[in-house]
């Protein structure tokens, strides 16, 4: 029975959304392997629950994979309370990033430079 061949193709629309996920999950790696937390097999249990948060945040953005970074955005989809732990994540892993993920680290400066889009009014009410 002869093998088929199947065509690789990158669907364009999610390449930009991959590569977030995979700079919020390299952030959260070295935040918890730098801070020693206890019980951490490829993260501890805090760590994971703030990955596993930001995977579902970044899996339901509005903006889809136009969506921008996280300090350019307009829509503030996490809670207060995650907002500032993934905040003291980044600013502790962002500038160990170049060094560590150097890729990772200038696609996500590229992206932070690129504008905002907007989201779409609301469509007007019909007078009736």
């Amino acid at each position: 029975m002869p093998r088929q061949v199947v065509a690789f193709t990158t669907d364009k629309r999610f390449v930009r959304r991959a590569r977030e996920l995979r700079t919020i999950e390299a952030m959260v790696r070295l935040y918890c392997r730098g801070h020693d937390h206890p019980q951490r097999k490829p993260l501890c249990t805090d760590c994971a629950e703030l990955f596993e948060y930001a995977t579902r945040r970044l899996e339901r953005c509005v903006f889809g994979d136009a969506k921008p970074t996280c300090a350019n955005c307009t829509v503030h989809c996490y809670s207060a309370q995650m907002r500032e732990q993934i905040r003291v994540v980044m600013q502790w892993a962002g500038p160990r990033m170049l060094l560590r993920h150097p890729i990772l680290s200038i696609f996500h400066v590229l992206y932070g430079r690129r504008p905002a889009p907007t989201l779409p009014g609301k469509p007007p009410k019909r007078a009736e």
